[in-house]
């Protein structure tokens, strides 16, 4: 949860063309970010792989009212809704796109190309079959923002007691420090979200650094297994909450659309 998804991006930016907020070629530009570029394979009605623009428009004349944000984990298909091919190429991907209005659904596969020193990404999209179903274990906006706070302060004063590296000011402001060239140039969501989703976004982006540095410094203070295994048990149900609320947030835009 380091970056921001590249489902996120396609999901966010996407939804924001569909509502009208912004033009096809600013949509684009923003999905691809700092990636060589974007196609999608296997959309309905096109021989092979076509850009973005394309794409987006060819979704919207199948139907495509909004897209949502799946970011499943092992045991945790979170946004999903099969069938079992498209949740397994998702799980391995670790993220995919679900249209709303149509039974379809995107999963990206990464490219690298250049020589060394200069190694770009490309992103492919594969279109594939979805099952039109309510996603899996995918909170309301105000239930993710609860539940945030709640899991982010029972998980700061377990690792606090233990005295966990990822607990104190200098991992604070190593997360500040990263925070502002992450998201140096970028909008937290794209136009059209609602205030709340920005929030609870942030709030979620926030505490997935969090997680990180407590992951990647150490044991801190946790010298015996016991400890160790409790900074890991205290991390991991908050480390499934902000991937919640992660995709409650990028969701938010169909969710105010369906409630009309």
């Amino acid at each position: 949860m380091l970056t921001e998804p590249r489902s996120g991006r396609l999901a966010a930016w996407g939804n924001a063309l569909l509502g009208g907020f912004v033009a096809p070629d600013d949509a684009a530009l923003a999905i691809v970010g700092e990636d060589a570029s974007h196609r999608v394979a296997g959309l309905p009605g096109e021989d092979g792989p076509v850009g973005l623009t394309l794409a987006l428009g060819r979704l919207r004349a199948l139907g495509v009212g909004g897209l949502r944000v799946a970011l499943p984990a092992p045991g945790h298909p979170l946004g999903l809704s099969g069938p079992p091919e498209f949740n397994a190429r998702a799980l391995e991907a670790e993220e995919a796109v679900v249209c709303h209005g149509a039974a379809l659904g995107l999963v990206p596969e990464l490219y690298e190309a250049g020589p060394e020193g200069d190694v770009h990404t490309e992103v492919m999209w594969h279109c594939l079959p979805v099952r039109e179903a309510p996603p899996a274990d995918v909170p309301s906006l105000s239930e993710a923002e609860r539940e945030l706070a709640e899991a982010l302060r029972d998980a700061t004063e377990v690792l606090t007691r233990l005295d966990v590296a990822g607990s104190g000011p200098v991992s604070e402001a190593a997360v500040d420090a990263y925070r502002a060239r992450a998201e140096r140039g970028r909008e937290a969501l794209a136009p059209g979200y609602p205030g709340r989703a920005v929030r609870v976004l942030e709030l979620a982006q926030r505490v997935g650094l969090l997680i990180s540095v407590a992951y990647e410094s150490g044991h801190g203070g946790a010298v015996s297994a016991s400890e160790m295994g409790a900074r890991a048990l205290a991390l991991r149900p908050v480390e499934r909450t902000a991937r919640r609320a992660q995709v409650a947030a990028y969701n938010a835009f169909v969710e105010e659309r369906e409630r009309g």
